[in-house]
């Protein structure tokens, strides 16, 4: 039997999940492929999976709501995170021309971040559920005149050619994965501490807060507030900062906002991946938005 990780994910084999997995763990990791998010913290807490890939935001996007919403309403904790670089790319049967394309398939998301590219080809855009299973289906049952946006890893899997690589709009597109998995894990140098908490509704709870953490000069690398389901008009807030909740000023700030806060939930200390270096035109890009 094999000692590499079973790691499950939302998507068909191919997706965009199932490259952040491989490059966190390695090309010799397994995957288990779910239909819904909600499959994944199944697949992790019945034990047919170590850990899950879970996408919480993308740099073009924002956050993915329905997975911070999951990991208020379980209890695995984050593990790792993964920034990966998307990097749409046009697929097609083999001995397709760029002439030939009048039909490209995708998800919403993938069409909307080469909405440039489509346009300009003057090409007709079709949603479907998925990136990967756009190439499978393609694949399966071949279709004139179609092309489909996916990962390199989908040409790869279904035998679909890459007729034009990187095409999205935004050359720094990029994806934030959690991995989520049973326990604690290990304690890292260089964390970063995700947690979710809830303030008193009077003036001033929220920045009493904060300020728990800017005592102890933490500095938040996130923060956002999401309506809480069970009080209408109400919010709960997802704090990242830097630092493991054992290191003396995180716990002191953890402690701080425990006697403030309606209720605070660690959602994991993890290591921190390394933020990507923007080249030249995407610094430029930036400036312009």
């Amino acid at each position: 039997m094999s000692d590499a990780p079973m790691v499950a994910f939302q998507g068909e084999h191919g997706a965009f999940s199932e490259e952040a997995i491989r490059l966190h763990f390695g090309p010799d990791v397994r995957t288990l492929p779910c239909r819904a998010f909600e499959d994944i913290f199944a697949a992790v807490e019945e034990g047919r999976a170590d850990f899950g890939a879970l996408p919480v935001e993308n740099s073009v996007a924002g956050s993915i709501n329905k997975a911070y919403d999951l990991l208020l309403d379980h209890d695995l904790k984050v593990w790792g995170e993964i920034l990966l670089r998307v990097r749409h790319n046009l697929l097609a049967l083999p001995g397709t021309t760029l002439d030939r394309i009048t039909t490209v398939r995708s998800h919403p998301q993938a069409l909307a971040q080469c909405e440039r590219f489509i346009n300009r080809h003057g090409w007709q855009a079709v949603p479907w559920y998925d990136t990967a299973g756009s190439a499978k289906e393609l694949a399966a049952a071949p279709a004139p005149g179609v092309a489909v946006i996916a990962s390199r890893l989908a040409a790869e899997i279904y035998g679909l050619e890459v007729l034009v690589a990187g095409i999205e709009d935004l050359e720094f597109n990029y994806t934030r994965f959690f991995v989520i998995g049973r326990g604690e894990p290990p304690k890292a140098e260089r964390a970063k501490t995700s947690l979710v908490f809830a303030t008193a509704h009077v003036p001033g709870a929220l920045v009493a807060c904060l300020n728990e953490f800017a005592a102890r000069g933490i500095n938040l690398t996130k923060l956002e507030s999401r309506p809480r389901r069970n009080r209408p008009w109400h919010y709960v807030f997802y704090l990242d900062c830097e630092g493991h909740w054992q290191d003396s000023p995180c716990r002191e700030a953890l402690v701080g906002l425990l006697a403030r806060a309606a209720f605070v939930k660690l959602l994991g200390s993890y290591p921190a991946a390394p933020l990507p270096e923007l080249n030249g035109a995407a610094q430029t890009a930036l400036l312009q938005i």
